[in-house]
């Protein structure tokens, strides 16, 4: 990540706000979509192969057809819509397809919820890394070549290409054959039937996330997406931390919940305590620091998006305990609960956006995010009987109470 941050800074510094936010509206619109490519199973993937280890291959190769078959129907919708959004555009368009196009190399990504499942993350790690570390070096070296923005987006196309070829490099190291792999109709279904609400939910997660820069790009212009999404990179850069680590204890969760709930809740207060400690320790330090960060890390030209910076950082201060929620979640069976929750925090980032962009540009921008991120927490949650523990849970992982509680001897 911090590689990735370098380099990533030095290629906004390269194209300026313009061909940045040029970039960062490509990225911001495909990734809307990316949810209908996984189908928002990986999850219920990663489950139910800790549940039942004797059907590995059945669950594989069901789950890697159905993500064939959408990331081919993802891929479609996302050329229908831009080339009506940005009718002429044909840069923008062509940066879209080239970006979209990694949707059908990522159906390889099973492999990753197969390793997930055995809690042997490493693998992956080991794979995505080198195909980073290969598209890092070669972003330096279009860098000194001072190649054109389509370039850039050829490149992050090619680092998914690379990491899908050796996640199936280190399948095969393990003494595993995709071979094995076998399409089961009963499976398929089932899969379907648990994720459909997760595929909604993904999407309305993935419009909370990015409709800001979409929205920007559409009512402003190509500079203030590039000035916004400068800050927007700094404030998610830890998020991968929480759901990591989520990710990883999901099948230690599982194990917990089939124990006892005593275990099973005391794991997750746990986990959602430290994560709300480094959350707010961030957080803290962001705030304060967000000016000078700004001009040494993106210069005078980016000088605008220290304030929207400030905003950001705070929207995604529950990022922890929402992680911890989802897998909560996702253990008691509420899918679709989860679904009217993020539908609820898109349509109010949506319609946040639409009021205040025209009266405050990319301020009312990220004040949209800060609203619409935590409201759900404030909003819903205490309305709800069946959320009512789990809300006690967070707001003490919060509050940071437990710091000077009495530990048990």
């Amino acid at each position: 990540m911090g590689a990735g941050l370098i380099v990533g800074l030095w290629v906004a510094r390269y194209l300026g706000p313009r061909q940045f936010g040029q970039l960062s509206f490509a990225i911001a619109f495909t990734g809307i979509f990316s949810s209908i490519a996984t189908l928002g199973m990986d999850d219920i993937v990663v489950r139910d192969l800790a549940k039942s280890p004797e059907k590995t291959g059945d669950i594989l190769g069901s789950a890697f057809t159905l993500r064939v078959v959408a990331a081919l129907i993802a891929f479609a919708i996302v050329m229908v819509w831009i080339s009506a959004m940005r009718r002429g555009d044909t840069l923008t368009i062509w940066i879209v397809a080239i970006i979209a196009a990694q949707f059908i190399f990522q159906s390889l990504n099973v492999i990753d919820l197969y390793f997930k499942s055995k809690v042997q993350s490493k693998y992956t790690v080991y794979a995505t890394n080198a195909a980073f570390l290969l598209a890092t070096v070669a972003k330096v070296v279009l860098l000194v070549l001072k190649a054109p923005l389509i370039a850039f987006a050829w490149m992050t196309l090619i680092e998914i290409v690379i990491a899908s070829a050796l996640l199936l490099v280190v399948y095969r190291v393990r003494g595993l054959i995709i071979t094995s792999w076998r399409t089961q109709l009963p499976i398929m279904r089932d899969l379907l039937r648990d994720s459909w609400p997760l595929i909604l939910s993904g999407i309305s997660v993935m419009i909370s996330v990015r409709i800001d820069q979409v929205l920007i790009g559409q009512m402003l212009n190509d500079k203030q997406v590039g000035i916004y999404a400068a800050a927007a990179r700094i404030s998610e850069v830890w998020y991968f931390i929480p759901f990591a680590i989520s990710t990883s204890m999901l099948p230690l969760l599982v194990e917990s919940k089939r124990q006892g709930e005593a275990l099973y809740y005391e794991r997750l207060q746990k986990y959602s305590n430290v994560l709300a400690l480094v959350s707010i320790c961030f957080v803290i330090v962001i705030t304060i620091l967000a000016g000078p960060i700004i001009r040494v890390l993106y210069g005078p030209a980016y000088a605008g998006s220290a304030g929207v910076l400030r905003v950001l950082i705070w929207g995604g201060s529950l990022v922890p305990v929402a992680a911890t929620w989802s897998y909560w979640m996702l253990l008691e069976n509420r899918t679709k609960t989860m679904f009217y929750f993020n539908v609820f925090g898109a349509i109010l980032n949506v319609i946040l956006n639409l009021l205040l962009i025209p009266h405050f540009g990319i301020m009312g921008s990220a004040y949209a995010t800060l609203i619409s991120y935590n409201a759900w927490l404030f909003v819903l949650c205490p309305f709800m009987k069946s959320q009512r523990k789990v809300l006690g849970m967070m707001l003490k992982s919060m509050s940071l109470v437990w710091l000077f509680s009495r530990r048990k001897t």
